[in-house]
């Protein structure tokens, strides 16, 4: 009798956002991997979400509703590229530590970030994984919104997108407002989500809109629980 191959045991790297809970809807559509761990960046000053300023509070009932682990990845602020990595290497240290062979990102079409994060996983034992690559944005944008990923915008470069889209939920109504400089999905940084609902959460997280900053060259929406 053949012996079964337990799936490869993966980490997804986890911004909170709409691209990253895809990331995990498709993993596990297409099976083959246990899924171990969300790792997510936290801005230790603030106590949320880096870039995407989520609080860390949501994010952990984000991590319950996916049921999955959180792995936190504490950051200063500001935060050099030196201490950047040396964060990152011990989260491949602790992965490895716990049997993770590959580690997913949700990264649509930039060659130069793909080719980073190829160069971080060089040598460590863990392969990078790019499940939603080169896929079209507006079609992806589309069929994750047709699929019932609900999520808002929390973060917005105003140097590319008006600062009222901040705040905002990612829809089609939004799809259909977006400049057509702007990529459907943000993945140029022109704008950073939440997702609060989807197949890949057992249930909503509930949130409301609270007061709109702009902070270090970006506009805000702070979420809470509602």
């Amino acid at each position: 009798m053949a012996m079964s191959v337990p799936p490869d045991k993966t980490v997804i790297s986890w911004s909170s956002g709409k691209d990253s809970a895809w990331t995990l809807h498709t993993l596990r559509q297409q099976g083959g991997c246990e899924i171990v761990g969300l790792v997510t960046t936290i801005n230790e000053a603030f106590d949320r979400v880096a870039m995407h300023a989520v609080p860390t509070a949501l994010l952990e009932r984000q991590a319950a509703a996916a049921g999955v682990e959180l792995w936190k990845v504490p950051i200063p602020h500001p935060c050099s590229n030196l201490e950047y990595e040396a964060a990152m290497r011990a989260l491949i240290e602790r992965a490895r530590a716990a049997g993770v062979t590959r580690m997913a990102f949700g990264d649509l079409f930039l060659e130069d970030i793909r080719a980073y994060r190829e160069r971080q996983l060089a040598d460590t034992g863990l392969t990078p994984m790019f499940p939603l690559w080169q896929q079209p944005t507006r079609g992806l944008a589309a069929a994750m919104i047709d699929a019932g990923l609900a999520a808002v915008l929390t973060c917005v470069d105003p140097r590319t997108l008006s600062a009222n889209f901040a705040g905002r939920t990612f829809d089609r109504a939004l799809l259909a407002d977006l400049p057509s400089e702007v990529d459907p999905c943000g993945e140029r940084g022109e704008f950073h989500t939440f997702a609060y609902s989807g197949p890949m959460f057992a249930a909503s997280i509930p949130v409301a809109v609270g007061e709109v900053v702009t902070r270090d060259g970006f506009v805000f929406a702070d979420l809470h629980e509602r």
